[in-house]
């Protein structure tokens, strides 16, 4: 390519890039939000999205002159992804009967797969009636106006455990599920995101307690892709995760498997070096950078400054931080 057909084409990617960056930050008119939506769906930017995503829209690369023709078109990439409609979809495949010392009761299978992109980790998890009906009373707590319309499945005093009753609850609590995941306030709010996560992260958490340190990973890995989804408007809530895999991978000896899930949570606090789990995660990724043969000077350097800002108080290491998560 010539040197006028690489400045024309790094003028056309800048203009693009410019107009995917207005389209994502400015608000839509209500006749535009009655128009048909085609290509780019950016609901989640539209929906007022919460401090964090302010920040880290802010903390992101913005578009210049002295960007190259490659950084232009990793920055497009991005900027899609980015401004790209999640949506979750809720089914209930099947159910088992749990017979426990003199308690029995109905397992529901839930399989939670994102639509609008291929999504080959699909979240499976587990709940039971007392599951769901718990979170309907948290929930009539929290937001009794918007839930004021929303039935929920009532117990009989018979039959809950016949063929028909079961099938008739499968299909009540998948619709119950999709509904109240339409709902912005719901689907945001830490109740619905605690009943489709915390039991899981509750039983890997007792694992890294243990030591058992293999269990505890395979939990986390199949719960930090559900967890980063639901959470989207909140990238920061996923590093308690994001560092118990750390934990787990470095006293696995795994170091360059630790390395890249830290990196994965500094990423997520790059604007918000306060948090607690910033400094102990800046000390473990310096060791494993010298480990690995890594540029630890730079991470060094972010831990002296930091050290500077702060008074001196006493920091929990990062083991330390991850095995108090989740103590009842």
């Amino acid at each position: 390519m010539d040197q006028d057909s690489h400045c024309i084409a790094e003028r056309e990617l800048l203009e693009a890039v410019n107009r995917i960056t207005t389209f994502s930050t400015t608000s839509p008119t209500d006749e535009e939000r009655n128009q048909p939506k085609a290509g780019i769906s950016c609901q989640v930017r539209k929906e007022n999205p919460e401090k964090d995503d302010l920040q880290d829209s802010r903390a992101s690369l913005s578009p210049n002159s002295s960007m190259t023709t490659k950084e232009l078109q990793e920055y497009w990439r991005n900027e899609k992804r980015q401004c790209r409609q999640v949506k979750l979809l809720f089914e209930i495949p099947s159910t088992r009967i749990v017979e426990h010392h003199l308690s029995k009761y109905v397992m529901y299978k839930i399989i939670i797969l994102q639509t609008g992109s291929f999504d080959s980790n699909k979240s499976v998890i587990e709940r039971r009636y007392s599951d769901f009906e718990k979170l309907h009373r948290n929930l009539l707590e929290e937001f009794s106006e918007e839930m004021e319309d929303v039935t929920f499945p009532k117990k009989t005093l018979t039959g809950n455990f016949t063929e028909e009753i079961i099938n008739e609850r499968k299909l009540a609590f998948k619709d119950y599920l999709r509904l109240l995941y339409s709902m912005k306030y719901i689907r945001r709010s830490k109740k619905f995101i605690d009943f489709l996560t915390r039991p899981e992260l509750q039983e890997a958490y007792g694992c890294l307690r243990g030591g058992q340190y293999t269990k505890a990973l395979e939990i986390l890995l199949e719960v930090i892709g559900l967890q980063e989804r639901l959470t989207r408007g909140n990238p920061v809530s996923v590093v308690p995760t994001l560092c118990a895999i750390v934990v787990c991978h470095k006293d696995l000896e795994n170091a360059a498997s630790a390395f890249e899930y830290g990196e994965k949570a500094l990423s997520r606090l790059r604007v918000h070096t306060s948090h607690r789990y910033y400094m102990p995660l800046l000390e473990t990724m310096i060791t494993l950078a010298y480990e690995l043969g890594k540029d630890f000077l730079s991470l060094q350097e972010k831990l002296e400054e930091w050290k500077a800002k702060k008074d001196p108080v006493r920091v929990f290491t990062l083991k330390e931080l991850a095995v108090r998560e989740y103590v009842q």
